[in-house]
């Protein structure tokens, strides 16, 4: 490991811009990106900021560690999706419910109420052409302009990285999964 000196002064100059909505992606193939944005939405919450959190690839009824916490935090989630796509036994079911899904969070985004909409694993859909991409940029681009609006899951599509405002890309380096460690619930649930 190398040794720094800290910085004895400030590393940028304090930007001078308009306060914004931002568009915000989570990508890539290492782990993280839901729990990110799961952070981005505690913290505006924490600030008295509403807040709307959807997840496409979780069932209405999952109960999984996130809910079990926003639930007890008061900060709404609410699954759009019909689980993992592996797991249906009709993806034209799993597709309707990811149209009716995106439209809900569409009117979420386009309504103004929310100073922030979570988008949890809407690239899954996008992917498999559930939802189509000219509607959610659509919606991105007409969102009114105090709204954030965070998108996560693995291949992002290029148009949506090209308008967002930040984008990060997870990275994995080592997995335990690798080593033959399972999923546990606390960590990966």
């Amino acid at each position: 490991m190398q040794i720094e000196t800290p910085p004895t002064e400030k590393p940028y100059e304090k930007s001078d811009g308009e306060r914004r909505g931002l568009v915000i992606v989570n990508t890539g193939d290492g782990k993280g990106k839901s729990t990110a944005a799961f952070g981005l939405a505690i913290r505006a919450h924490g600030r008295g900021k509403p807040v709307m959190v959807y997840q496409f690839m979780k069932v209405p009824s999952a109960r999984f560690g996130e809910h079990r916490t926003f639930e007890k935090l008061g900060l709404p989630i609410e699954g759009l999706g019909d689980g993992f796509s592996w797991k249906s036994k009709d993806l034209d079911r799993s597709a309707q419910i990811a149209r009716d899904g995106w439209q809900k969070a569409r009117a979420a985004i386009l309504g103004g109420e929310f100073f922030l909409v979570v988008l949890d694993e809407v690239t899954y859909p996008l992917a498999y052409g559930w939802i189509p991409i000219d509607d959610v940029l659509q919606a991105l681009r007409e969102r009114p302009a105090h709204v954030h609006v965070v998108l996560t899951g693995r291949r992002c599509p290029q148009e949506i990285i090209d308008l967002a405002d930040t984008v990060t890309e997870m990275a994995m380096i080592k997995h335990a999964f690798d080593q033959g460690v399972p999923a546990q619930r606390g960590i990966e649930d």
